[in-house]
């Protein structure tokens, strides 16, 4: 008999980052309760799990109300009694009452939260922190974050092609060390984009990363990242990356992409990321091409010596994974939840890759709440990578989490991905 049966299941509607509604869903149970908040994104691929909004003119057609009437009218009596710490059979029992492949009829944001919120629950009732119940007693490997110092794309109101460019500090030890070195990296290149780009070169994107004006060239980013790692001091402590998300330049009518005034092939775009990859310290690249051209990434995979990391290609779709792994496409999954709908499904995607030697980087998305457990599942996960933003307060939330957890585990914890990968 359980001790943790479902007894209420709540949601409201509350806001992310942007001032967009989301939903914070909640998950009672006599030994415990759960809460979790639902990220959104704004750079979202095609074959995610549906999105619950009210349309209309509220919040632009944003709003949630349906969502939480589909959380309190339809989920909690079918959830009722069942026990949280059965996660897969409350999974389960989602998937059967939506009854849709991407959660077209309960919405995608709905069984997200709900599934979350019972992974708290189930924590709570076993007294576990959230990491060590996902995780087990093991659970000790720190993720290397990648942090995203300079923004474009759907994040950023400038002209950058490419969503993130990145700062890897691979020289690190620590969680505690390599959050230390980003932020002095970070705040040397605002003077230097104050001083070359004017004041308003420090605005910043969705994610905190700055959007300095005038620059519209990804090599250019990448320069200034170097001179303020060099101003810094640590040289070769640091690596570059870049999420491209190459299917917002890409045109599928003309099979090109539009990228620094010129209109690429595929190929034409293979070869500018080899000439980048031998200019600059790279290690990694996510979504280098369009989300459904799987022969492309796998052709680039055997072309580039750095990590190529699915988002939009997978979207945690275990399904689009396998086709990835048997076509040889990347070497790495983006690991976001609510791209695929619940918890079950976000970590059968995880075990997937790390089974056929594919890495794991646990991700945030543009629309995110200070709620942290995006750091505890990438601990629990055992991932080695985290991808979470660099400034503002819900990705600096993540931070101070992780660096609470590697104090919790003290001396028995590992940071960073297994082996050399990315050093």
């Amino acid at each position: 008999m359980t001790t943790a049966p479902i007894e209420a299941v709540a949601a409201r509607e509350i806001l992310d980052n942007r001032l967009e509604p989301t939903l914070r869903v909640t998950v009672e149970t006599p030994a415990g309760t759960g809460r979790a908040d639902v990220p959104c994104g704004r750079s979202r691929g095609a074959h995610e799990a549906h999105e619950r909004r009210d349309g209309g003119d509220r919040y632009r057609g944003r709003g949630v109300r349906e969502a939480v009437a589909a959380v309190e009218g339809e989920v909690a009596p079918a959830l009722a009694g069942h026990d949280a710490t059965d996660q897969r059979g409350v999974d389960a029992a989602l998937r059967a009452l939506d009854g849709t492949r991407r959660y077209e009829r309960l919405g995608g944001n709905v069984v997200t939260g709900v599934s979350l919120a019972t992974l708290r629950a189930g924590a709570a009732a076993t007294e576990l922190p959230l990491y060590r119940y996902v995780g087990g007693a093991d659970a000790g490997v720190l993720p290397l974050p990648f942090f995203d110092l300079i923004e474009g794309g759907e994040l950023a109101g400038g002209d950058l092609p490419f969503q993130e460019h990145q700062v890897v500090p691979v020289g690190a030890d620590s969680v505690a060390e390599a959050v230390r070195w980003t932020a002095e990296v970070y705040y040397e290149l605002g003077d230097i984009l104050r001083d070359e780009y004017g004041e308003a070169s420090c605005n910043v994107g969705d994610e905190g990363g700055y959007n300095p004006i005038g620059v519209d060239d990804p090599r250019e980013a990448f320069d200034l990242e170097l001179r303020a790692i060099e101003a810094c001091g640590y040289g070769d402590e640091f690596a570059l990356a870049a999420d491209v998300a190459a299917t917002h330049f890409y045109d599928s009518e003309t099979e090109t992409y539009a990228l620094l005034g010129e209109s690429m092939t595929r190929e034409d775009l293979a070869d500018f990321y080899a000439d980048l990859v031998d200019a600059y310290p790279i290690v990694s690249l996510e979504d280098p091409l369009d989300q459904d051209d799987f022969t492309g990434v796998a052709d680039l995979t055997d072309r580039l010596d750095v990590q190529i990391v699915g988002d939009d290609l997978f979207t945690t779709t275990p399904r689009r994974l396998e086709e990835g792994i048997d076509r040889g496409a990347a070497t790495a999954l983006l690991w976001k939840v609510n791209q695929v709908g619940t918890v079950t499904e976000a970590t059968e995607a995880a075990r997937l890759a790390t089974r056929n030697g594919y890495a794991v980087q646990v991700s945030e998305r543009s629309g995110q709440t200070p709620d942290t457990w995006l750091a505890d599942l990438a601990v629990g996960l055992a991932a080695g990578q985290i991808k979470t933003g660099v400034t503002r307060g819900e990705r600096t939330e993540q931070y101070n989490r992780l660096l609470e957890i590697e104090a919790e585990l003290g001396d028995s914890a590992t940071f960073g991905p297994p082996g050399d990968a990315l050093r």
